[in-house]
């Protein structure tokens, strides 16, 4: 049950940071108020998988999908660029997650 905590937490941190890009810097309302919502359910389950799941492969995890689906997102929605080297930093950080998920932390 703790995996799919994470994987909601993941889910809804993702939703909340493009809402932040499309809430222009917080001054539009309802991208905003997507914001302040998405965050508080991320952070919410991120606390239950913590309670099976160690915190280092935790937010591992968190931070390298969440940041791979937002440079992915980046690129096909907003048109960001994409290179070789943000490309290579993204797979330096899987396999990051990769590795410490095989060290045996978690549930």
């Amino acid at each position: 049950m703790s995996w799919l905590f994470l994987s909601v937490a993941i889910a809804f941190e993702i939703v909340g940071t493009v809402a932040m890009k499309m809430s222009d810097g917080m001054t539009r309302l309802w991208p905003s108020l997507a914001v302040v919502a998405c965050y508080l359910v991320a952070f919410a389950m991120l606390a239950q998988a913590l309670r099976e799941i160690e915190v280092g492969v935790a937010y591992a995890i968190w931070s390298a999908v969440g940041t791979a689906a937002i440079a992915a997102i980046g690129v096909w929605v907003f048109g960001e660029s994409l290179n070789f080297l943000k490309l290579a930093g993204i797979l330096l950080i899987v396999a990051g997650v990769v590795s410490l998920r095989m060290s045996g932390g978690g549930a």
